[in-house]
This record gives C-alpha cells, structure tokens and sequence, in this order.
C-alpha cells in the first residue's frame, strides 16, 4: 500500500481489452503510483485507489494514467493498493524472460527481438528460423541452474548521456523517453534498459518450464515458456484432467494415448457404419414412397441425423419432376440444413421464401435449393406455404 495524492481527474471512456462498447469514467494523474502503466511488453498491475477498482493503467509521457469508474477529488489524500497476486505473477514472467534471453543469446546467438506476456503463457520471439529440441531442453537445463544458483537481481539508474548505456542490452528507448535511464542487472548474467517489475532474486523465480517453440513471423522463433507459479497452476490443472481421464477411461495415465487411439478407431468405424445405413434408408425411404398406389405431390421429411447426400440420395431415388420435395436435417431446436426439390420454375420460387422463413441462406439450380437452416422450428411454416403453393397450382389446373 502507499499514500499519495490526487493531481488531475478528468472523463474519458475505456474500450475493453476484450473489444465491446467503451465504458465511462476518468482518466486519475497520481502525484506518485506503486501501479505500472503497461509498457515493456508487461501488462499493467490492477488495485484499488481508496475503495475504488484501477480497471487499467497506462503511460502518458512520463505520467501513469489510471483509468476509475468513480471521479476523485483533486488535492485529496488517498490510500492506493496494489493486487500484489498479479504483480508477482508478472514479476516471475519479465525476469524469467531476461534470463531466458540472455542464456539463449549466449549458448546459441540467437537474440530477442520482442516478447509477450499473456495470461496463460507467456513468448520471447528469437532471431533464428528455428530452435532444435536439443537446444530447447539444453536451454531449460540451464536457465533453472541459474535459478537454484540464487543469483541476485538489482536495479540501478543511470543517466540518458551516460556512456554506459552502449553496453547494456537493449531494444531501445520509447520516443517520448525523459528523465533517467532504468537498468536491471542479474548478476554476471545480463544487464538489460528495461522499465518493468522484476524479482530481486532468481530463486523467487522457483522454476522455468520451457514448453516449445511454434513458426515466427519473418523467419523467426516464438519461444512458449512459464515461470514460478504458472507451473504450479499447470501441473495442477494437468494433475486434474489426469483424474478425470483414470476415471474415464478405466486405466492408469501411462495409458491414456492408447485408449484414446482405440476410442478414435471405434468412433470412426461407427461413423462409417452409421454413414452407410443412412444412405442404405434414404433409398428405402425413397422407394416406400413410390411404391404408394397414389403418389403425393408434397413430399416432407425431417430426420435430425443426416447429411446434405442423405437428401439428395432421397431427392434423386423420388424424382423431382411431379413431386415437390422439402428435406430437413438437424435438431429442431437449433440450426441444420434443408433441401427443397421439385419442378424448376416452383423451386426456384419457392427457395428463397423457404430459406427466409427458416432463417438461413441457400442457393439452387436445376430445380434443388439446399442451404442452412438457422430456425428448424419453422418447418411447419415451409409445409404450409408448400401445401397453399400446391393448391393454387391445382385451382388453376
């Protein structure tokens, strides 16, 4: 926690992080702030000024504006506190993102160009168009030595003139940089410009799992990596689905892949089976309709399993010149797709209403309009407009 004062409280709007509609509130300028403004390719912290919620921070020259939904009172004394959960948490990921750098710099060469912390994981893009598994695992080895070596990890300041700044590892300084330049050293390690939060000892790190590599952009490497208590959380959330898996499954982890690949088969040899007796009854359902002494001129049919070749195996066994065909397929409460087939000049007057009273979109030729069905509920709807269409054409017979 820490006391400071309000400067400046002013109304803006903040668009979410996630996208949607921007929310109001004010803009807050601190005379001093524990809080970090976004920068560095670390996240902002998050906390409370009083007993108002920080819904974010970020950096205005050489200000930390803090976006509240609630207006403060310039001049007045307040009381700020930090989420201290989510500052260690990034603290763990930015050094553990400097150590992995620069050991990486320094087993291969391979230099970082831009990093990213996210909630879930966190990726250090590399300058080489690709990273063996040797070196990854080699890289991993190397990085928790330097953790359970307990080295220490300082800040300094040094002036923006100050020649010593040519020898520190860096990406550059913002444009609109003032005032002093920030160091953060690990001890015989590295030393690298950097404005973020950071641990003041490697072993607060506790662990870094390297989790592999993926394609970059411009021939380059994005390294996937978690430290501290990230691996902690994963190795819970994967001791849980392993749990559950046992229970599934009826057999012990080191047998999940197996049993999975067995259930994969099976699944796709039922689908193939399922598939065939599908078609197998698309043509029954065809021939017991002909085969009726006085064929319909509407044909209606819905079956939730199916597929667009179940319709249009029925389409094709019936014929379509005398009789007007409309087939559905799909749970009635939600979406699915349809066929609607018949004499040319009625389909292709009939398809677009059909598709509209359903809510879906289509398209047809030769006399079959198929498409999806936003609205399977309507079905009745499509009879009826069916039915009245087949009458008017009989009066007028």
């Amino acid at each position: 926690q820490f006391t400071t004062r309000v400067l400046s409280c002013r109304a803006a709007e903040l668009r979410p992080e996630g996208g949607g509609e921007p929310v109001r509130g004010f803009e807050v300028v601190l005379e001093d702030t524990i809080l970090f403004p976004e920068g560095g390719g670390q996240p902002d912290d998050r906390g409370l000024i009083g007993d108002v919620p920080v819904l974010r921070v970020t950096r205005r020259g050489p200000e930390a504006v803090h976006f509240v939904p609630t207006a403060l009172d310039p001049g007045a004394e307040v009381l700020l506190s930090l989420d201290w959960e989510r500052r260690f948490d990034h603290m763990q990921q930015h050094s553990g993102q400097h150590l992995i750098s620069a050991i990486a710099e320094e087993m291969f060469g391979f230099k970082t160009t831009s990093w990213e912390l996210s909630r879930q994981r966190s990726v250090i893009e590399l300058d080489t168009p690709f990273m063996t598994a040797e070196q990854v695992e080699a890289l991993e080895k190397s990085v928790n030595e330097k953790i359970r070596d307990r080295v220490p990890v300082t800040v300094r300041e040094l002036a923006a003139d100050d020649p010593e700044i040519e020898t520190v590892r860096s990406r550059g300084l913002p444009d609109d940089h003032t005032g002093p330049v920030r160091v953060v050293d690990i001890k015989g390690i590295d030393s690298n410009l950097c404005c973020g939060t950071h641990v003041s000892n490697l072993s607060d790190l506790q662990v870094i799992k390297l989790l592999g590599v993926e394609k970059g952009k411009k021939n380059k490497t994005n390294l996937v990596f978690l430290a501290g208590n990230r691996v902690l959380k994963s190795i819970e959330q994967s001791h849980s689905t392993e749990k559950a898996l046992t229970s599934l499954l009826k057999n012990g982890p080191g047998e999940h892949v197996e049993a999975v690949k067995r259930l994969q088969s099976s699944v796709k040899l039922l689908q193939k089976n399922n598939l065939n007796l599908l078609r197998d009854m698309a043509v029954l359902i065809a021939q017991d309709f002909k085969n009726k002494p006085a064929p319909k001129q509407l044909f209606v049919l819905h079956r939730k399993e199916g597929d667009s070749e179940f319709m249009n195996i029925i389409a094709n066994e019936i014929g379509t010149e005398e009789t007007l065909l409309f087939l559905t397929v799909g749970d009635e409460k939600e979406a699915g797709l349809f066929l609607l087939a018949g004499p040319v000049e009625a389909v292709e007057n009939l398809g677009p209403r059909v598709a509209e009273l359903l809510g879906g979109k289509g398209a047809g030729k030769r006399g079959r309009f198929q498409g999806k069905a936003a609205k399977m509920s309507r079905r009745g709807e499509v009879q009826a407009l069916l039915q009245e269409f087949i009458s008017h054409q009989n009066s007028e017979a």
